[in-house]
């Protein structure tokens, strides 16, 4: 198996850190290029809220905004020396990475999990779990406190 383009799917959150090296070492190996991305939620995701609509889009640019601004910042700290390139993407997290990780054609994605059990797993869901049940490629998970 070839391996030239992974994508690293992170939440921009400490806990992204590790993942983030763990990428780089794989993209070193293989010499590989890295699509970064962070998928911020949509508007539609708000619609169950009695929020005025144009309060919940200014609140999805500012996510968006902040979000393009913090994954310039981790993609410059923690891919150097690895063409390596961020992107924010606006939808529910598991579609987003799906469908760009086939746009894109990438060999595998690596992505964090965060191991939640119970009610947390209940009322959250897990991204990483929707990923590997529908990905068409490799999925390789981590949980950042391993790699710690």
């Amino acid at each position: 198996m070839s391996i030239s383009k992974i994508m690293c799917a992170v939440d921009l959150a400490e806990d992204s850190k590790p993942i983030a090296r763990y990428t780089a070492n794989l993209a070193r190996s293989f010499g590989a290029s890295v699509l970064v991305i962070y998928a911020a939620p949509s508007l539609s995701q708000y619609v169950g809220f009695h929020v005025p609509p144009n309060t919940i889009e200014s609140f999805v640019d500012e996510i968006t905004a902040g979000a393009e601004q913090s994954m310039d910042k981790f993609v410059k700290e923690n891919f150097e020396g690895i063409q390596a390139e961020g992107r924010v993407l606006v939808g529910y997290a598991s579609e987003e990475i799906l469908r760009r990780s086939v746009e894109e054609k990438c060999d595998i994605i690596v992505m964090g999990t965060h191991g939640r059990t119970g009610f947390d797993r209940i009322l959250f869901g897990s991204v990483a779990e929707k990923v590997v049940q529908n990905s068409t490629i490799p999925v390789l998970t981590v949980r950042p406190e391993d790699l710690a």
